[in-house]
């Protein structure tokens, strides 16, 4: 008999019961894999989930490959939904919204995420997170994949949310995260039923700048995080959609929406040092000039 070697998620009960006086059961656990032509990474990431998972929603964004066909040839019991509009963001809350699971572990279709490390991050939810933020730069992570460009830049963009935000964040821009489904309203995304721009523009939050988005809300909304050291892997085959300086340039502006939405609570607003940079002065004044460009 060939020994199945894949990880698998723990059966350790969490803090909840089935039923009142019941016993306490294991969370469902729920992946969410946004796809957009991942036909020839599929097999990988799908051989290497662990066994016991509630279940798998594969998120297409309108592959023009094989991706649904070979999604569902290697796993028939995958639920497969659309994205009603265009970004990563919005793949993410379409599969949020399909989920039927306790916990929710969000990864990616590329090989770059191990999903060997999912019982890691639902043992971090059971041992009493309430969102498992994964982190290449923590303790026992690594990267194959950033470049110097990128992992300065995000080193900056977590030094800048971490003041204004009072977290403590390694790894902003990292998208291996898993929370309880309850967490979900507490992200506020965009509804899914919402019609795209007109010219093709995407709404806010349907981008790249989903992960940091989702990061400060659960963190403002006083969820309790836990980092899990992860290791990202160079994607296994295609190419990736982000552009780092278009893309960085959203996430900037998220931490700077992000902040002037929860001021609207602050009855002041405090004077901002960002370490590491040549300039200090008034966040508003900074939040003022962002607030003229165009989305």
């Amino acid at each position: 008999m060939t020994q199945d070697r894949r990880s698998t998620v723990r059966s350790t009960p969490d803090r909840r019961r089935s039923e009142p006086g019941g016993p306490r059961r294991a969370p469902l656990v729920s992946v969410v894999i946004p796809t957009l032509n991942e036909e020839l990474n599929l097999p990988h990431v799908f051989g290497a989930l662990p066994a016991g998972l509630h279940e798998v929603v594969l998120v297409d964004g309108g592959s023009v490959d094989n991706t649904v066909a070979v999604a569902r040839e290697l796993r028939p019991d995958v639920v497969v939904v659309r994205q009603t509009r265009t970004g990563k963001g919005n793949a993410l809350a379409v599969g949020f919204a399909a989920c039927t699971g306790d916990a929710i572990v969000m990864i990616d279709a590329d090989g770059s995420t191990d999903p060997q490390e999912i019982s890691r991050f639902v043992e971090a939810l059971i041992s009493g997170a309430e969102f498992a933020k994964g982190s290449r730069f923590g303790k026992g992570g690594h990267s194959h994949d950033i470049t110097p460009l990128r992992k300065a830049g995000n080193m900056g963009l977590n030094m800048f949310v971490n003041r204004l935000f009072g977290t403590k964040f390694t790894d902003l821009c990292y998208g291996y995260n898993a929370f309880w489904r309850r967490a979900v309203p507490v992200m506020d995304l965009p509804a899914t039923d919402l019609p795209a721009p007109a010219g093709g523009g995407k709404l806010w939050g349907d981008g790249f700048e989903i992960e940091t988005l989702i990061n400060i809300r659960v963190a403002a909304g006083g969820m309790r995080v836990t980092e899990v050291s992860s290791i990202e892997h160079e994607r296994i085959h295609g190419v990736s959609n982000l552009n780092t300086f278009k893309d960085g340039t959203r996430v900037l502006r998220t931490i700077l929406s992000e902040f002037r939405r929860g001021r609207r609570l602050r009855k002041a607003i405090p004077v901002l040092t960002v370490p590491g940079s040549s300039w200090q002065g008034n966040v508003d004044k900074l939040l003022t000039a962002e607030s003229r460009r165009a989305v």
